[in-house]
């Protein structure tokens, strides 16, 4: 988990710098103040607003824009609040607002996985101040997430792999419901046809032959039957005949 430089130590630097001009520590301190009393409650909106009232007395205020960029991290707009954070980078002459600064630029770009950009703040933090174990640590993160996306298997790679591997248990899940639905649609024609060629196959029709028909039929099945047996019994009659072997 990304830890952000906070505020909190600011409010006795804020009240230093405000030594240097008195219609600014009446005006912008106390919206500095108010703002950093609703960040601590975790109302980070309403902190940003003071911040901004506090900007409009003072543009050049590092402080200010320091914190509005904490205000503004807080709230995951770390585009903006990177902007706010360079600004105070930019403005302030102390080597700790500076260092701080340049530690949150560094943790906005890693919210976004850009590491190469993350691990050029972190540098850049411990030039300032060289014993900040938090940048330590976080450089030593961003650097080993560099070289594993490098390597093929990064976060964002892995994220890919996971969604391709989704695409493919649905597209399966959809092929497996259309042969189904097509198997039963091939099952359902088959039936039909079958049903279809009992209704057109011919019927046997009942006999339509009277009694007398019939017995006349039958005496004439009895003579060819009489006929048959007696040339049955004529060819058993009759041996066959076989050539001599002398």
């Amino acid at each position: 988990m990304l830890q952000m430089k906070n505020t909190y130590r600011i409010l006795i630097l804020a009240g230093l710098l405000c030594l240097g001009s008195t219609a600014w520590a009446q005006t912008g301190n106390k919206y500095i103040r108010k703002g950093n009393k609703l960040y601590q409650q975790k109302q980070y909106t309403d902190a940003e607003a003071n911040y901004k009232k506090a900007l409009e007395q003072n543009q050049q205020s590092d402080v200010g824009r320091y914190n509005l960029g904490n205000s503004l991290y807080e709230q995951k707009r770390f585009d903006d609040a990177r902007t706010q954070y360079a600004n105070s980078l930019k403005l302030s002459k102390d080597k700790t607002v500076k260092g701080d600064a340049s530690y949150n630029i560094g943790n906005t770009y890693m919210e976004g996985k850009k590491w190469e950009e993350s691990i050029k703040a972190y540098k850049q933090t411990l030039k300032m101040n060289p014993a900040d174990e938090e940048a330590r640590y976080n450089l030593a993160y961003a650097q080993a997430m560099l070289k594993k996306q490098q390597q093929g298997g990064g976060g964002n790679n892995k994220d890919n792999k996971e969604n391709k591997e989704k695409d493919k248990k649905k597209q399966d899940q959809q092929n497996q419901q259309q042969n189904q639905q097509k198997d039963q649609k091939q099952d359902q024609q088959n039936k039909d046809k079958e049903q279809q060629d009992q209704q057109q196959k011919p019927q046997p029709q009942p006999s339509k032959l009277d009694k007398q028909e019939a017995e006349r039929l039958l005496q004439a099945l009895n003579q060819e039957e009489k006929k048959l047996q007696d040339k049955m019994k004529k060819a058993k009659g009759q041996p066959v005949q076989v050539e001599k072997d002398w």
